[in-house]
């Protein structure tokens, strides 16, 4: 049984930073993505950023959704299942619950990452950035 779970969430003032961090296991990966997803209270979830990774050879492709690229990074913990959201300049819109989903082989092109299906997800984090 695949389980995702998240860590790291929390309260922040405004301008500061966090770090999630999300572990899969039950099985082994190998052509598979890892995404972060955040969702407002009454609102729809929304793509926040991805990773396309491959056993063998790493990361392949990332991509981020607008509103965070350049303040969130994504990366992966070694050669562990194991995705980090690095989240920088911090803004009160940031609030959130983050969501991390991990989906069998990844899309082909970055651009893809955020429409398509992921299989497994966790059950979130709660994101508060508030002075």
């Amino acid at each position: 049984q695949v389980q995702v779970i998240e860590s790291g969430g929390g309260l922040v003032l405004p301008g500061g930073s966090l770090r999630l961090s999300c572990a899969a296991s039950g099985r082994t990966f190998d052509d598979y993505a890892m995404g972060w997803f955040r969702r407002v209270s009454g609102e729809e979830r929304e793509f926040v950023a991805a990773l396309a990774l491959d056993r063998s050879w790493g990361e392949r492709n990332t991509f981020y959704a607008d509103r965070v690229r350049g303040r969130f990074t994504i990366s992966r913990d070694g050669a562990k299942t194991t995705v980090h959201l690095q989240m920088d300049s911090l803004k009160p819109e940031d609030t959130a619950v983050y969501y991390c989903a991990v989906g069998w082989l990844a899309a082909a092109t970055p651009q893809a990452l955020p429409f398509q299906p992921y299989d497994y997800w966790g059950q979130g984090t709660q994101v508060i950035v508030s002075s």
